[in-house]
């Protein structure tokens, strides 16, 4: 019962926390490429490769704080649901080539963000316990 307040925290806060990155005032090139949606779906990219990986290889986390962080906030934070009504919204403006670069900038840096937050993860986690990054993931 207790992961499921968890959970539901967690979600409160990240979908708190998205609205405000949304409202808030960034320059969307001319309101063509909608730069706070990439950048909340961006910053989580990475935030749940970065904790994942970080619980994978050992880092001593418990299974509610993780399900609250990863499902709750992190799944009510990004959106990729939005990423494709905006892609949308931009094509049925004719705007075909902003939607294409949004989709990719959304794509390559979400996957570079992961890849960063699971080559941090692992660095950290074999500073912290003194152990190879190679020797990972044998706990």
């Amino acid at each position: 019962m207790k992961k499921y307040f968890f959970i539901g925290l967690g979600g409160f806060l990240g979908a708190i926390l998205r609205f405000l990155v949304k409202t808030a005032p960034i320059n969307n090139f001319g309101n063509m490429i909608p730069v706070n949606t990439l950048f909340i779906n961006v910053t989580g990219s990475f935030l749940l490769a970065l904790i994942t990986t970080a619980a994978l290889e050992g880092f001593k986390i418990s299974t509610d704080l993780k399900l609250g962080i990863c499902t709750g906030f992190l799944g009510a934070y990004t959106t990729f649901s939005t990423l494709c009504k905006e892609s949308s919204e931009l094509i049925y403006k004719s705007h075909f080539l902003y939607s294409l670069t949004y989709i990719l900038y959304s794509a390559f840096l979400g996957l570079t963000a992961a890849y960063l937050g699971v080559i941090i993860a692992r660095t950290a986690v074999s500073k912290l316990y003194n152990r190879s990054v190679e020797n990972l993931g044998e706990n």
